[in-house]
């Protein structure tokens, strides 16, 4: 199992920039491909952006596409999401996630979650 510790959440204005963090603990990490997921109040959790263990695969939304970015360092356990250019529609609470295998799409295939932290964009 993994343990992930999100961070870097708060409040931005449109059009602004925020980079979430996600700190993993267990031996596994590097072995595993992790991803970002999000939910709105009374919306489904979806897939934000997703990202091989070597770092050498990713994978994002077509809302994102563009203005997110998502990074590994095995070497610190350690995951980022840099969200630029944010938009309203972007709020919502910001989940890391970690599962053995290839990046999957859907919230179900991943085994291992994050507390979450909360993006509030302002228009």
């Amino acid at each position: 199992q993994v343990q992930l510790v999100e961070s870097g959440g708060g409040l931005v204005q449109a059009g602004g920039s925020l980079r979430l963090s996600c700190a993993a603990s267990g031996r596994t990490f590097s072995s595993r491909a992790m991803g970002w997921f999000r939910q709105a109040p009374g919306k489904e959790r979806e897939f934000v952006a997703g990202i091989s263990w070597s770092g050498g695969n990713t994978d994002y939304a077509k809302s994102v596409k563009g203005r997110f970015t998502i990074s590994r360092d095995n070497a610190k356990n350690s995951v980022a999401l840099q969200m630029d250019s944010l938009k309203p529609e972007d709020t919502a609470v910001y989940y890391c996630a970690a599962r053995a295998g290839n990046i999957q799409n859907t919230a179900n295939f991943w085994g291992s979650w994050g507390q979450g932290t909360q993006v509030t964009v302002s228009s």
